[in-house]
């Protein structure tokens, strides 16, 4: 009652404050922020707080210029690339022009076709004429290093310095090269050919880039020879090492196939692109920009194709074209990092101050939750947390006295609702005793009466002699044995009793008539059904802080749908389902043992039942009967 009174004395004080506050106007609504500390306070941190949205304004801004910035480096990578492209393939198409001219002279076939039957003033006019031409297209195009036309049983003719006695001396068998064969095999198509050093110009120090193609006769469209004209590979080289991605970027150039023609890396040429996931983006993506993955690294790629179907490859990792602006990222975000680390100090020196009494009335109130009623808070200010103390410090000295009031009336209400759980299980024992007495005096049965009688008188007496709603396990197993004296007398049969307890156990405090129950019940429905003797074991044994009890009958055993209904013990109780006797042993244990003991039923039809009880410490038992029979 005090507490109903209390709590609509709260309602009614929050009412008159909600009304109180409608009524303020906008100057009172000022005086009240710079009167009371506790709002003026609250209003600074929150100005603190809208810092923070600045600080990730400007990290966006930061990803999003670092976004656009790395665009532009792309763009102007992928820029590079396409201009280097144009330029191998001016010095390419200069190679392919200069094959051209060659393939298409008459005078070239003519002087190729007879120079074996000629007489030797004009063998001497037409070699003049290959030396002129040949020295002709070398000198006119800057990109041409030399150029030689060769036959298969060992003639030849080229630019510079070639000698064609010399060629003979070297015995260069043209059939067997493999620029030949695949010259052979295109018929009149270009054969390009990697990065190499000449060696037909004798010192073998020139870096050249070959292109072949066979030398046909157009009246017959025979095989009459094959050129070969060499690009300045120098040239070629010094075009792609100019070339910047970055600080270790590079470009290099690969076929169709993935081989490398042209690389920095002379030993290299000829190879296959060794990085799986390079190949893979150079000959198996169309992709202009790519990136890839080497020993962990990432990398950024750009590709051109050429215009002899080679590609130029341009690679560089990527923290090499966007360090700078990951390092400016990174001072961002440490000098982000700073001041928020400043702003949260300053903020938790201005909040500490601020909360400081709200976590006094806090700790304050964690302790009234453990149980200490006799907590005060101390907490002197004008502002609404020096009145929300004081009106703690109010209901907490109520709260007290009704906990006090309450109590008092629980715990009478307790021991009330315990001596009647312990009582309404002796009126069901005599009425089945008695009834048994009653069949006994019908049928003249006056010797079974008389031992019956005197089994109950002895029952009766071990019961009545002890006080108290506790007793030990030594006194329960013998009120067993009395009673099931009386139940062999009633049902003319033999109930063995087979008790196995751990020395020591039989001083164990328990409940009174704990066990009695199920005996009972396993007489009466498990035993007894099946008209015959039965056998029931009681096995009781310690572990730890806990005592297991397992009473075992050979009876009849319990139906699949009942043993379910008992696994929920409340739902059993609501329905009216559970017995008297399992439901004095339910409220026993829920009295008794609350969150320390345990119960199970397990039985298979026709093999028996076993309940399973485990109970908690025996010491907070004997304080348990301490307390209920204060």
């Amino acid at each position: 009652m005090g507490l109903a009174v209390h709590m609509i004395r709260l309602v009614y004080q929050v009412h008159l404050l909600g009304e109180s506050r409608k009524r303020w106007n906008s100057s009172m609504i000022r005086n009240f922020l710079f009167s009371n500390r506790f709002a003026l306070k609250i209003v600074l941190a929150f100005l603190f707080v809208i810092l923070f949205p600045t600080f990730f304004l400007s990290e966006a801004f930061n990803m999003k210029s670092a976004s656009i910035v790395k665009k532009n480096v792309r763009e102007s990578a992928l820029q590079i690339s396409k201009q280097t492209a144009d330029s191998l393939s001016f010095i390419f198409n200069a190679g392919s022009d200069t094959s051209d001219f060659i393939f298409s002279d008459l005078n070239i076939q003519n002087s190729v076709v007879s120079i074996n039957n000629s007489r030797p003033e004009e063998l001497s006019r037409m070699i003049k004429y290959m030396n002129t031409i040949l020295n002709q297209l070398v000198s006119s195009n800057s990109f041409v290093k030399n150029v030689y036309v060769l036959k298969e049983e060992g003639n030849g003719w080229g630019s510079g310095t070639f000698s064609p006695d010399m060629y003979k001396l070297m015995r260069i068998r043209v059939s067997e090269e493999k620029w030949v064969k695949e010259a052979k095999r295109k018929d009149g198509g270009l054969v390009w050919q990697g990065l190499q050093y000449d060696n037909l110009s004798g010192d073998n120090t020139d870096l050249i880039l070959p292109v072949g193609r066979v030398l046909k006769d157009f009246k017959n469209m025979n095989l009459i020879g094959f050129m070969l004209v060499n690009l300045n590979g120098r040239s070629i080289l010094n075009t792609i090492e100019q070339l910047k991605l970055g600080e270790t970027g590079k470009f290099f150039v690969v076929d169709s196939e993935g081989k490398i023609m042209i690389h920095s890396d002379l030993n290299l040429i000829n190879k296959r692109v060794e990085n799986p996931d390079l190949l893979k983006q150079v000959v198996g993506n169309d992709a202009a920009e790519f990136e890839y993955t080497s020993n962990g690294v990432p990398y950024y790629g750009v590709k051109q194709l050429l215009s002899n179907g080679w590609i130029i490859v341009g690679t560089v990792p990527v923290r090499e074209i966007t360090g700078q602006l990951d390092r400016l990222q990174t001072f961002i975000l440490f000098s982000s990092g700073f001041l928020s680390m400043l702003a949260i100090g300053i903020g938790l020196l201005i909040v500490g101050r601020l909360t400081k009494p709200i976590k006094q009335l806090t700790l304050d109130m964690r302790k009234v939750q453990q149980g200490d009623l006799k907590v005060r808070t101390n907490v002197k200010s004008t502002d609404e947390i020096g009145l929300l103390s004081k009106q703690f410090n109010s209901m907490l000295q109520e709260i007290e006295q009704l906990m006090h009031q309450v109590e008092e009336e629980q715990g009478q209400k307790l021991q009330a609702e315990l001596r009647a759980f312990m009582h309404r299980i002796h009126p069901h024992f005599l009425l089945n005793t008695l009834n048994m007495f009653w069949w006994l005096i019908q049928s003249n049965k006056t010797d079974r009466l008389s031992q019956g009688l005197s089994a109950l008188i002895r029952l009766l007496e071990a019961h009545m002699g002890k006080s108290g709603i506790m007793i030990t396990l030594e006194e329960e197993l013998d009120f067993l044995r009395k009673y099931i004296a009386i139940l062999e007398l009633r049902y003319e049969r033999t109930f063995t009793l087979d008790l196995d307890v751990e020395p020591g156990v039989e001083k164990l405090v328990i409940p009174r008539m704990l066990l009695q129950p199920l005996v009972e019940n396993a007489i009466f429905h498990g035993i007894i059904p099946k008209e015959a003797d039965g056998l029931i074991s009681i096995r009781v044994r310690t572990g730890g802080e806990h005592t297991e009890f397992l009473v075992t009958d050979d009876g009849l055993g319990i139906r699949e749908e009942k043993l379910k209904l008992l696994a929920e013990p409340e739902i059993a109780i609501a329905k009216g389902k559970m017995g008297i006797g399992l439901r004095h042993i339910y409220d026993t244990l829920r009295f008794y043992y609350a969150g320390s003991s345990e119960w199970s039923v397990a039985s298979k039809s026709g093999y028996g039942t076993t309940v399973r009880i485990l109970l908690g410490d025996p010491v907070t038992l004997n304080s348990l009967e301490g307390r209920l029979k204060a």
